[in-house]
């Protein structure tokens, strides 16, 4: 019988000098020699060796037998020895129980390639720290932007994910049969965090699930992500939306920085900036001027960046001003949805932005269209038709606020905040075009 209060973590071994303890965890390694027998057993908090004197008893039997990766309990002395590497101390036990004994032998090693260890994915974790502070890391980043959207006064929503109708463009959504009908699910919860703000709500964010039927094979696209939205209303510009976004980054980073910065260090060899507000901002246009002065678009046609665009420009902004953030401004009409706001004095572009972070686009935002006439209009010229958004479009005909927000991909900040080459290790199981499992 298992009595979890008895357990020790490994890290917490020093407090517990000379006294007999249990520990729970995975066999990590096996030196099994003609008169020793070393194990080193690993949990989440780290690695300790149990060192065993061969004397042919049921013990050395017990040991004999174990397997990496095999889930163990050992009960036994915690000894001072300055000569083991792992915190200078030592288990001598005095019970074996294997809980769960591992097949051998194993799927995977440290050698093994990115797709393979995604489909022992539970392994790939377990066995790697760096992999389990990933998750430490969004855990501490997930807190510190719930924490600065609470200050701010935000409420938490949880929008559908399932709808009727395909959300915003019709594209790029997956249908699924629903009672005898289709539906489809949410590539974004946009049109609800507005009906939120429409309900008087007025200020909304939601961290939750973002679906995209895209059939990219990028480092940087997923099928299914963990998208964070926020909607504000009574907005001034789309400046406020701007602000928060800089000031909820930068307090949330700040506690990635604090909590774990050693640590991402030591596992990925980054250093953890965090960063200062305001973040440069630049407009589309100026950008584009930017990088074709440099020879990018020769043929002067292309109206997004694009990845290459986006590191360039961030490329620049670093060299002109140390930081490694910039919002790109005033996308063009033609390329942004048409509930985007546009400026009066400038109707050929939008009242929005994408936010870089080291040359990749983890956000994009704007004030949004709150006329429900301009709407109608703004629908009309992109030839979309209505038919479909009612629902979305009332609530715009009975005093719906200036207001505004941003849709941020969870995955990319931890990607980028990681130095990590693919967005496929900063989830914890990846859906991409070709992977609907584990």
């Amino acid at each position: 019988m298992i009595h979890y209060t008895d357990r020790v973590l490994v890290a917490d071994l020093r407090e517990h000098l000379g006294q007999t303890i249990s520990i729970c965890g995975w066999v990590n390694t096996l030196r099994l020699q003609r008169k020793m027998q070393f194990v080193v057993v690993r949990d989440h908090t780290g690695m300790t060796q149990v060192t065993h004197q061969r004397d042919g008893g049921e013990l050395e039997g017990q040991l004999e037998q174990l397997t990496p990766e095999s889930a163990v309990r050992i009960t036994g002395r915690v000894v001072d020895n300055p000569v083991v590497k792992l915190g200078g101390l030592e288990i001598v036990p005095e019970t074996v129980e294997v809980l769960n004994r591992a097949e051998t032998p194993l799927p995977i090693d440290e050698n093994t390639a990115l797709e393979q260890r995604l489909d022992w994915r539970f392994l790939d974790v377990r066995k790697r720290s760096a992999a389990q502070l990933l998750f430490a890391v969004q855990t501490t980043l997930e807190q510190g932007m719930r924490e600065y959207a609470y200050a701010q006064g935000c409420t938490e929503m949880h929008t559908p994910k399932l709808m009727e109708t395909a959300s915003e463009s019709g594209a790029e959504v997956f249908k699924l049969g629903y009672f005898g009908r289709d539906a489809y699910l949410a590539q974004s919860p946009q049109f609800y965090k507005q009906m939120a703000i429409a309900a008087g709500i007025d200020k909304v964010f939601e961290i939750g699930p973002v679906f995209r039927a895209e059939p990219s094979f990028t480092s940087r696209h997923a099928t299914e992500f963990t998208g964070v939205d926020v909607e504000l209303a009574w907005i001034n510009d789309v400046e406020d939306v701007m602000a928060f976004e800089e000031r909820m980054l930068a307090h949330a980073i700040a506690q990635v920085a604090e909590k774990h910065g050693e640590a991402i260090r030591e596992h990925f060899g980054v250093d953890v900036v965090v960063p200062e507000a305001p973040f440069p901002r630049i407009t589309m246009a100026e950008a584009q001027e930017i990088l074709r002065a440099k020879g990018w678009d020769p043929e002067g046609v292309k109206e997004d960046l694009g990845p290459e665009g986006e590191r360039g420009i961030a490329a620049h902004i670093k060299e002109k001003t140390g930081h490694e953030f910039v919002f790109v401004t005033q996308y063009p009409v033609s390329i942004r949805p048409f509930y985007h706001m546009r400026p009066a004095d400038q109707p050929d572009v939008t009242l929005s932005f994408d936010l870089l972070w080291k040359g990749l686009e983890v956000t994009t935002g704007a004030q949004r269209e709150h006329r429900h006439d301009v709407l109608l209009k703004q629908a009309a010229e992109k030839e979309m038709s209505t038919e479909h958004m009612q629902d979305y479009l009332n609530a715009f005909r009975f005093g719906c606020p200036p207001h505004g927000g941003l849709g941020m991909g969870l995955g990319r900040v931890l990607m980028v905040l990681l130095g990590l080459d693919s967005i496929r290790e900063a989830a914890f199981l990846f859906r991409g075009p070709n992977r609907l499992t584990p």
